[in-house]
C-alpha cells in the first residue's frame, strides 16, 4: 500500500509526530511512503523511508495527484494549515478532487488520519 504524506509548513512537525506515534502500524513491510520534498525529508529524519517528489509549491502535489489517478497511491495524509494562505492552492484543490474522483481516502487533519491508520491496524 502506497501512502502519500504531505504537510503545509505550519503542520510539518505535527505530521512527523503523527508518524512517530503510529510507527508500529506504519512501518509494516506492506506500507510504502511517497511525500512532497520537505515533508519527505522530515519523515526520513524521523526514520521513515520515503520516495520524495518535488516540493508542493514546485509541483509535488500535482505529482502525487498523478499517482493517485494512476492507481499507484491508495491513501493520502495531507495535514493542511487552514490558518495560512498558500500560493499553490490550485494544486491542493486538484489533489483533493482527484482523490474524490478515484475514491482514495484523504485525511486533511490528524483526527481523520488517525481513523484511517487505525483501520489499517485492524487489517493487520
Amino acid at each position: 500500500m502506497e501512502i502519500a504524506i504531505i504537510a503545509h509548513d505550519g503542520k510539518k512537525e505535527d505530521i512527523v509526530k503523527f508518524l512517530i506515534k503510529n510507527r508500529d502500524i506504519l512501518q509494516q513491510e506492506k506500507i510504502q511512503f511517497i511525500a512532497t520534498g520537505t515533508t519527505g525529508g522530515r519523515a526520513e529524519q524521523a526514520g521513515f523511508k520515503t520516495r520524495r517528489m518535488l516540493s508542493g509549491p514546485l509541483g509535488g502535489d500535482a505529482q502525487i495527484a498523478g499517482r493517485v489517478a494512476e492507481g499507484k497511491t491508495q491513501m493520502v495524509l495531507f495535514f493542511k494549515d487552514p490558518l495560512s494562505s498558500h500560493p499553490h492552492e490550485a494544486d491542493v484543490n486538484m489533489l483533493i478532487r482527484v482523490c474524490d474522483v478515484h475514491n482514495v481516502p484523504l485525511a486533511t487533519n490528524e483526527a481523520t488520519a488517525q481513523l484511517l491508520i487505525n483501520a489499517i491496524g485492524q487489517l493487520s
